[in-house]
């Protein structure tokens, strides 16, 4: 689950990491109060959306940027009011851009250095991993790939946690000299103890800054949760903004379904992760682009397969569907009884309706083909899953 920056820095106050004030507004009437009452003529004001790159970004209006500096409330209302309602375009969204609900209007900082700074779980140690580097408010990305010897890298230690040590040698590779050192070390110590307190899977903050005046501060933030924790988390779950994700896996969501909206046409629904995975790459391999990621799960139920079937058809760029069952668990009766149902009722809907293949395999195999050959439905069947891929992109094309 991702989170709001304004959102991140109401978490960070908790914590004790130093970031400038700020408040959330979504009227230009607000912005321009809030400006009034930060008492100061160095404003910013950021474009609220779950994606990075807005201060290169561009709104489908003109509008240049969603990141804007300003010295009086006048100059924050009149740029809330180019924002609000307009959808913005980074290297992050994609052409389709985001909707802009809501900006932050905080103060800004005579910033003398840019850093970045990031905490990430690391699959292959088991463990949290510090990565950081002098190249701060840059793609990481760009940095790795360009000078990669400017990225630090700092296992933490998953039961000890990050040590004064540790700090310490991160501020020094980082450039801070022995008077701002404290400080510096403060911050990544208190990132680290929000990074475990709320069970976050990544925390990024950047830039990290240290201004003229030797502060420190965590200028932008980027959290992401992991969503199997949440449930000890019941303050950051009311943080979800649905409004900023997929409405297909939001729909999804309800009904316990393992869906990942993607860009192609061709639909899958399919029980087993790695099943999933694999009848995806079989699709691109004949010449096909999935839908979707959909894993029904071992122990779905009719009306989750109806459900999910609803969710493939609702998708405007589908011009297909293969389900693709292997049978353990998940009886192949099972499947074929919902795929029924979910297709009965679009007809009786008169929604649009698009080619059908099907492939059963194990379970009460023999059950679902015969439950499919006796429903009258306009499907094509397939022996293997070779046989189902080439199928559906032929009917696709």
């Amino acid at each position: 689950m991702n989170i709001h920056e304004y959102q991140a820095k109401e978490i960070m106050n908790q914590f004790g990491v130093v970031n400038p004030k700020g408040e959330v507004a979504t009227t230009p009437e607000q912005a321009e109060a809030i400006a009034r009452s930060l008492g100061t003529n160095s404003l910013v004001v950021k474009s609220q959306i779950h994606a990075g790159g807005r201060g290169k970004g561009t709104f489908t209006n003109g509008f240049k940027g969603g990141v804007h500096l300003c010295k009086t409330a006048s100059q924050a209302r009149d740029i809330t009011a180019q924002m609000l309602g307009q959808t913005l375009v980074t290297h992050q969204t994609g052409p389709e851009g985001r909707l802009v609900r809501k900006v932050l209007v905080s103060e800004s900082v005579d910033i003398a250095r840019e850093l970045y700074f990031a905490i990430v779980m690391d699959r292959t140690l088991s463990a949290p991993v510090i990565i950081a580097s002098t190249e701060g408010g840059m793609d990481i990305e760009t940095v790795a790939a360009q000078s990669p010897e400017k990225i630090i890298r700092e296992p933490i230690h998953p039961t000890l946690g990050i040590q004064p040590w540790q700090t310490r040698k991160l501020a020094k590779k980082l450039g801070f000299g022995s008077s701002d050192m404290r400080g510096a070390c403060r911050m990544f110590a208190s990132l680290y103890k929000l990074f475990m307190a709320n069970d976050c899977s990544m925390v990024e903050i950047n830039p990290l800054v240290q201004t003229k005046g030797g502060e420190v501060l965590a200028l932008d933030a980027k959290f992401n949760f992991d969503e199997n924790a949440l449930f000890r988390h019941p303050e950051i779950q009311t943080m979800r903004d649905v409004e900023e994700e997929d409405p297909r896996e939001v729909e999804a969501a309800k009904y316990n379904l393992n869906y990942i909206g993607l860009t192609g046409n061709i639909a899958c629904m399919v029980n087993g992760a790695g099943l999933a995975m694999a009848t995806m790459d079989i699709i691109k391999h004949y010449g096909g682009e999935p839908a979707n990621f959909l894993d029904v799960g071992g122990g779905a139920t009719e009306s989750q397969v109806t459900e999910a079937f609803k969710i493939l058809v609702a998708d405007p760029n589908v011009k297909a569907i293969l389900v693709n069952i292997f049978g353990g668990i998940m009886k192949c009766d099972i499947i074929a009884q919902g795929v029924i149902n979910a297709y009965r009722t679009l007809e009786r809907k008169e929604q649009r309706l698009v080619p059908l293949v099907v492939r059963l395999e194990g379970t009460n195999v023999e059950q679902g083909k015969e439950l499919l050959k006796n429903s009258g439905l306009p499907l094509l069947a397939a022996d293997d899953l070779a046989d189902a891929a080439r199928k559906v992109v032929n009917a696709v094309k």
